[in-house]
């Protein structure tokens, strides 16, 4: 029988599984499994960060986009610890990942030795499937395992590999389970439950679609049914992208990281159909009142936002399509429907009015026309947390086959430059953003090498305020001094210079034009760092906009402040269309 290394018979399972890519930074500990990754070099890409929580959120940032098992690595100890971080992310926002992780050899084990630490207890809150090799035998299947328990329960599945165990020689004969693994068959909903549904929505007055990451690949059929029965579309920020943000009926996100539209039919919906989502903040945002049909594969989640008038244990993407098979041709387009269409040209429009101002410092709607401009048809946004995610999701176009991802329910700062590192590395010939604020580019910055290492063309937008803005705007609402919020300055672009990258300091709008037209022709990472205004984002969650229903003086102020002279108020519609 041929012999092989326990930690190179490893690394062949994770590669039956269709994994191209490894991200992680060597330990003592880990040894044994770099040797693996040398020997393997061929057929498996290390990727090296120059953090551990960069290589956690590149491989969640992978597995955002491509649907795959993402694969991270830690060395005993601080590598292990690093790497938290992006693994909740993964568990926050269902990613399927891989974690190994380093442990000193077995004799060390238990006797206080040099970065000894019993790590499977700190994994256990964050992971679906967490183990520590015990024999080198066991190594290939207890990997295995962990991508299949991965898969399964789309969570982060860890393994801990004593040094040793992984140079020990064992038998070549292990066969992986990837090619048997079949997803599971998700249901369709009952015919009783689809008419149901039917019936609640073609008796509502106001009815709403709301969208979630469960329901995506159903593009024309989700847009067919919303055409069909007259139904505005909210989604979450995990679902941006799986309608087109030009859809005309598309209003866009409700909450704080939201659109004035989507807020407004939010709140005045009669009648909601939610579709594979837990959006956690329904309490403050979707109408208490609404009659509610809540479709998910999960039924822990039924009536845990908003009381449930029907529950659908069923795929999202099966209702979609059985719903649009038993729908009328004939329902009649409702004037809710067409306020709801004027209240989304009337927010185009007041978006597009700034996207030419030269003011200084710049306001971000120029910044992200040019983005927007520039991208290609298949983009990946990678984008960060903090006013950055407000703006991203107002707005960048995601239409086509383009792709957003944010650290959506965990929302750590730092998300959006090692997620890029990870999809351009999954992509290689797809255009990749990374859009982060100057705080979150902070944290992370330093793996701009890594980008440089491996001369990945990634556009990186640095959008400067000198704030935490996102807390800053929190600190204002509850009438408390600014603490903490305050950033120096830095010369972003002139750093990623230093550090390899091509980089630009933009403070003008001709300067803006020409940083952009200079990184298409740009072959390695570029990042343009944008000093931008601290006008806070509209806070949409909080409007003050309707001189009949609310204070004129107070309308007047907040109008002044935000330039939102040319924004109609969504009662003023529903009334002219007596809806």
């Amino acid at each position: 029988m041929t012999k092989i290394n326990a930690a190179d018979a490893m690394l062949k399972v994770i590669e039956s599984w269709g994994v191209e890519n490894v991200y992680g930074l060597p330990g003592g500990s880990f040894d044994s499994t770099m040797n693996a990754l040398y020997n393997r070099r061929h057929t498996l890409n290390y990727i090296q960060v120059r953090h551990e929580e960069v290589g956690a959120l590149a491989a969640v940032g992978e597995a955002k986009v491509s649907g795959q098992i993402g694969v991270t690595f830690g060395s005993a100890g601080p590598g292990a610890v690093h790497l938290l971080n992006g693994l909740y992310d993964a568990q926050y926002d269902h990613v399927p990942i891989l974690a190994l992780i380093g442990q000193v050899p077995t004799s060390n084990m238990n006797t206080s030795y040099f970065q000894e630490m019993n790590e499977n207890p700190m994994f256990a809150d964050v992971s679906v499937y967490n183990r520590t090799v015990m024999t080198a035998e066991q190594l290939p299947g207890v990997v295995d395992e962990a991508i299949r328990q991965a898969y399964a329960h789309q969570g982060v599945a860890v393994v801990t590999i004593p040094k040793d165990l992984g140079w020990q020689e064992i038998d070549d004969n292990y066969e992986s389970s990837a090619d048997l693994y079949q997803p599971l068959a998700l249901p369709a909903a009952p015919q009783s439950q689809i008419d149901a549904a039917l019936k609640l929505l073609l008796a509502a007055k106001r009815p709403l679609l709301y969208l979630g990451k469960g329901a995506a690949g159903v593009r024309a059929d989700l847009i067919a049914l919303s055409e069909r029965l007259h139904l505005p579309i909210l989604t979450s920020a995990l679902g941006k992208g799986i309608v087109p943000d030009s859809y005309p009926a598309n209003m866009g996100s409700a909450g704080r990281v939201a659109t004035k539209p989507g807020v407004e039919v939010a709140r005045a919906a009669d009648t909601v159909l939610f579709l594979g989502s837990d959006m956690p903040f329904q309490a403050y945002f979707i109408n208490p009142q609404a009659k509610y049909i809540q479709v998910d594969i999960d039924p822990t989640k039924f009536g845990r936002r908003h009381h449930v008038d029907l529950a659908i244990r069923a795929d999202a993407k099966q209702v979609v399509a059985q719903l649009l098979a038993a729908a009328p041709q004939d329902h009649a387009e409702t004037g809710w429907y067409r306020a709801a269409l004027k209240n989304k040209a009337n927010w185009e429009d007041w978006k597009a009015s700034f996207a030419a101002d030269a003011e200084t410092p710049l306001r971000v709607e120029p910044v992200f026309k040019a983005i927007n401009d520039m991208a290609t048809p298949d983009a990946i946004f990678q984008t960060d947390v903090g006013n950055v995610t407000i703006n991203g999701m107002r707005y960048l176009k995601v239409d086509e086959q383009q792709q957003f991802t944010t650290s959506g329910w965990y929302a750590t700062m730092g998300y959006a430059l090692p997620a890029a590192i990870g999809a351009k590395a999954k992509y290689p010939n797809r255009q990749v953003w990374s859009i982060s604020g100057d705080g979150g580019f902070a944290m992370v910055m330093q793996d701009i090498l890594t980008q440089v290492k491996y001369q990945q063309h990634i556009i990186n937008v640095v959008l400067t305020n000198q704030s935490l803005g996102f807390i800053e705007a929190e600190q204002d609402d509850t009438q408390q001094p600014h603490s903490g919020v305050d950033l120096i300055d830095a010369d972003y672009g002139t750093a990623a210079a230093a550090l390899g990258a091509v980089g630009f300091e933009v403070r003008t709008l001709p300067e803006l034009k020409a940083a952009f037209a200079a990184a298409a022709q740009a072959t390695g990472p570029v990042v343009i760092d944008v000093k931008i205004s601290d006008l806070r984002p509209l806070p949409v969650e909080q409007l003050v906009l309707d001189q009949e229903t609310q204070d004129p003086a107070a309308v007047a102020a907040f109008v002044a402040k935000y330039h939102a002279e040319s924004l109609v108020p969504f009662r003023a519609m529903l009334a002219a269309e007596n809806a």
